[in-house]
């Protein structure tokens, strides 16, 4: 039996608490009846009766796969849900046009720790997707007649133009339910079969968080911590989009915000708020960029400056300018590698004698998603696995491998943790760095620093991941 598609109308006719609790599926709904999908090995004698009663209506049975039910179970009802006024069923109980439908579906991936929702349409269907853990997984089905008004719904929350269907839009909700306060960052795009919405969900979750709980390693951490102590200089992290760079960011300024520092930060966008910092959203469009933010940050009296990233010569020239007055800078830049981010300002135009001077400390990060300790399964290493140029092969005999479970909605990973390569810049470093030295692996080894791909492995084997999560960075072979 294939996958097990649901309406809503069969959606509503059972509860999640139901559904879950005696591990059944609507099949179809009469008036007086009700037809149930249940696993093949259940005691149905006990379960007719029961579930009769429950749902006073005559019940029959389609027999299906534990397999099958479990990832529908998991894709149409919520498990677990604290109980309140309107979190006690899943989103997909309720149909789109109800007037809640958004504040609910945007309160569901903020229970779920989703950073993004996807609505979208194609020519056989819409959907809805959350992105969990950094990959998207389907939580709901919206009839094509529904789509409509549910898109106008969020561009009038979001203060679009809801005439408006040829051109890209952006917008901003401000979510406020209960004890829930966040901005949310609405961007419609129009498809071939009607607009796209993504909204990005800015909540605080950054701003609470410590350096210690980033998955730094004691070593690394502590040079991390000595190169932010510094009263000048610049600090700087690089990774691809979505890799926790502002994450780790906010934990720095959180440690360094008390009432003797001034704290300037220019961000775009403004992602979350910290009491005490006074951050400044740029704004292309009236002039208000990163670089003439700075500009006019020198003339504020700052101790420390963060730039959200630096991603031309001119910001970056002003950042070196900013360290070299007495200012700490702490900023992202894009490169694959800590090291790779002298060259990137090199490329950008900053003489080397100006970097091996100011640069404090270069961080590279990325994010690997942790497997699910409810299902993730030991393994021995097989022929194929691991890449081809690995050279390390005899470091593993065994790992975990990811298989999917109701608990991590069937993806085999549940929550992140990042790796680090954290290089500070010590007086060789600085004459690596002036002389444009390229061979400088055998001089961090020697210091004990760890490259990404290690710091992989480590997670690897303690068995916090899957091959498969860390597959590219062990491709790289440059070490």
């Amino acid at each position: 039996m294939g996958d097990i598609v649901l309406d809503q109308s069969q959606l509503k006719s059972i509860s999640s608490d139901v559904a879950w609790h005696y591990r059944v599926l609507p099949a179809g709904v009469g008036k007086d009846d009700i037809t149930l999908y249940v696993e093949e090995e259940s005691d149905t004698d006990s379960l007719l009766a029961e579930l009769e009663l429950v749902l006073d209506k005559r019940v029959k049975f389609v027999f299906c796969s534990r397999a099958v039910l479990e990832k529908a179970l998991s894709s149409y009802y919520i498990k677990n849900r604290p109980q309140d006024e309107t979190a006690g069923k899943a989103v997909a109980n309720f149909d789109a046009g109800q007037k809640d439908f958004v504040s609910m579906l945007i309160q569901e991936a903020k229970l779920l720790k989703s950073s993004d929702i996807h609505i979208e349409t194609y020519e056989q269907k819409c959907r809805i997707r959350l992105r969990i853990d950094g990959k998207l997984v389907e939580r709901i089905r919206l009839n094509k007649t529904e789509y409509p008004s549910l898109i106008n719904k969020v561009k009038i929350m979001a203060g679009m133009d809801i005439s408006e269907k040829r051109l890209p839009q952006d917008g901003r909700i401000f979510f406020t339910k209960d004890d829930s306060k966040f901005d949310i960052r609405v961007s419609v795009l129009p498809t071939l079969y009607g607009e796209k919405i993504v909204l990005r969900l800015l909540g605080s979750d950054a701003a609470q968080v410590d350096l210690d709980d980033l998955g730094f390693s004691a070593p690394d951490l502590l040079r991390y911590r000595e190169s932010i102590r510094k009263p000048n200089g610049i600090v700087l992290i690089s990774g691809p989009t979505g890799s926790g760079k502002t994450t780790t960011l906010y934990a720095t300024l959180k440690l360094l915000n008390n009432e003797s520092v001034n704290i300037l930060t220019v961000e775009d966008p403004i992602e979350y708020t910290l009491e005490g910092v006074n951050q400044v959203q740029v704004k292309d469009d009236i002039g208000l960029t990163f670089a003439r933010s700075l500009r006019t940050f020198l003339r504020q009296d700052p101790n420390v400056i963060m730039l959200g990233e630096i991603r031309d010569t001119e910001t970056a020239n002003l950042a070196i300018r900013a360290a070299l007055t007495g200012h700490l800078v702490l900023s992202t830049i894009h490169t694959n590698s800590a090291w790779g981010t002298v060259s990137r300002l090199i490329d950008m135009g900053i003489p080397p004698f100006l970097i091996a001077s100011y640069l404090n400390a270069s961080l590279a990060q990325r994010l690997v998603r942790v497997l699910c300790p409810h299902c993730k399964q030991k393994s021995d290493l097989k022929d194929g696995v691991l890449p081809h140029s690995f050279r390390n092969k005899h470091l593993i005999q065994e790992h975990y491998v990811a298989k999917g479970c109701p608990e991590c909605f069937f993806t085999g990973y549940k929550g992140r943790k990042a790796i680090y390569e954290v290089i500070p810049v010590d007086s060789q470093v600085s004459d690596f760095i002036s002389a444009n030295e390229k061979d400088v692996a055998v001089y961090f080894k020697s210091l004990g620093i760890k490259t990404l791909q290690e710091s992989a492995l480590d997670v690897l084997q303690q068995g916090e991941t899957s091959i498969e999560e860390i597959y590219s960075l062990l491709l790289d072979d440059r070490y």
